[in-house]
């Protein structure tokens, strides 16, 4: 109600004898779109069947919103808000793809350039290219997945901020898993290259690179670089179990520790360790997942799905498997059925940008986890993934996104 509407309603208390009453509001009230009320349906639902702590959700069809809201509480009492926020972890992989392209476009590099361009005293880097990296068939070992020492080191104290040589040690020595560009596997180590390999190639820092070509030209004013643990107010909290068998936690035994601070300095290439906002996230699903930055034969080689059919499982490659409709890897993005996405996870949150071209459709989750989300492993799931899944199929039937293979 407007000050004035509230003072003619006391006004018409007081003289009740005047006969004085206000007009009712005569304009028409738009109903709340029926997409809208699905999804808020599929988002509680989700919050009562995987025990979520919070879910914030934005979804927007040829740029107009469809819906935009915040469940749950982001601390016991305080509620969450579309507003909050959090980090983007494998979605900044997007971006560094992206200026990557906006590079090859400017004739800056090519993707067929090799790493040792740049950085010669890598390991193996003149026999692996920036393509490769990039998609992530260079044949370099994780320094995460599968990696028992590091993940021991990470769990041991979760708010280290490793430089990035801690992180390569942990990789680059070792022989390649194959020949680059005969296999697939998801590696960390990849990224962290591809941004030194650019800031080398251009002379200029990763923050700056990706302000300047792509987080200002998409119009992201909720996303900046985490050169420490801080996040911008207001924060999306986040809570995790998953260091309970690396402390040797019993089954069974309550344990539940806040995560929100957790330095995120292993996820990528420094300067590009982000937080973000929802809005921002859908905002990048349009952005990249149209490519509104890249010439057309760079979006095609981003998109590109010439990985389904080539790739394997390999003994001692842990993410080595055979791509299909469910998850292909283009150049920094996912393509699952007809959609383009990023789906983060880590430190007790996770999150889904994703884009479908032929309906203009962004959708963006980010969700947090509840207790009894994690087994007695300390394991949870990507449940931002499988509810965007939902809200795909809801909004698209047609273009339902498919399941990705088990892994």
């Amino acid at each position: 109600m407007t000050r004035a509407r509230r003072t003619l309603a006391v006004l018409c208390a007081l003289t009740v004898l005047a006969g004085c009453a206000p007009e009712p509001d005569q304009t028409p009230q738009p109903a709340e779109d029926s997409r809208a009320a699905a999804i808020r349906t599929i988002v509680r639902d989700a919050i009562a069947s995987a025990h979520l702590k919070a879910v914030l959700v934005r979804v927007t069809e040829d740029g107009r919103e469809i819906v935009t809201d915040a469940f749950g509480e982001s601390m016991t009492g305080v509620p969450a808000t579309a507003q909050m926020h959090f980090r983007n972890g494998a979605v900044a992989i997007s971006y560094v793809a992206t200026l990557l392209l906006i590079l090859v476009d400017r004739g800056t590099v090519r993707l067929e350039d090799r790493l040792s361009t740049w950085l010669p005293e890598v390991p193996h880097a003149g026999a692996v290219t920036l393509g490769q990296l990039a998609q992530m068939t260079s044949g370099y070992r994780d320094y995460v997945i599968g990696n028992d020492a590091f993940t021991a080191a990470a769990y041991d104290n979760p708010f280290r901020a490793w430089t990035t040589d801690e992180l390569l040690r942990y990789a680059v020595d070792e022989p390649l898993l194959y020949e680059p560009g005969t296999n697939w596997n998801y590696a960390h180590t990849n990224y962290v290259l591809l941004g030194m390999a650019l800031e080398k190639a251009t002379g200029r820092d990763m923050p700056e690179l990706l302000a300047d070509n792509v987080l200002q030209p998409l119009g992201l004013t909720g996303t900046t670089a985490s050169l420490t643990a801080e996040i911008p107010d207001p924060v999306l909290h986040a809570f995790s179990s998953e260091r309970r068998a690396a402390l040797g936690v019993p089954a069974g035994t309550a344990f539940y520790e806040e995560s929100t601070f957790w330095n995120p300095s292993w996820t990528i290439t420094h300067g590009a360790v982000q937080t973000s906002t929802i809005g921002d996230l859908a905002r990048t699903a349009e952005g990249i997942g149209s490519g509104q930055l890249l010439s057309e034969a760079s979006y095609r080689r981003m998109t590109s799905t010439d990985l389904r059919g080539r790739t394997r499982p390999q003994p001692g490659c842990s993410t080595c498997f055979a791509q299909g409709i469910g998850y292909t890897y283009g150049l920094g993005v996912v393509i699952s059925g007809e959609w383009l996405l990023q789906n983060p996870l880590l430190s007790g949150s996770s999150a889904v940008e994703a884009y479908l071209p032929e309906r203009k459709l962004a959708v963006a989750v980010a969700v947090t986890y509840a207790p009894e989300a994690f087994d007695d492993q300390g394991d949870y799931a990507n449940e931002a993934e499988a509810l965007f899944r939902r809200i795909g199929a809801e909004l698209a039937p047609e273009d339902a996104p498919p399941m990705p293979p088990p892994r």
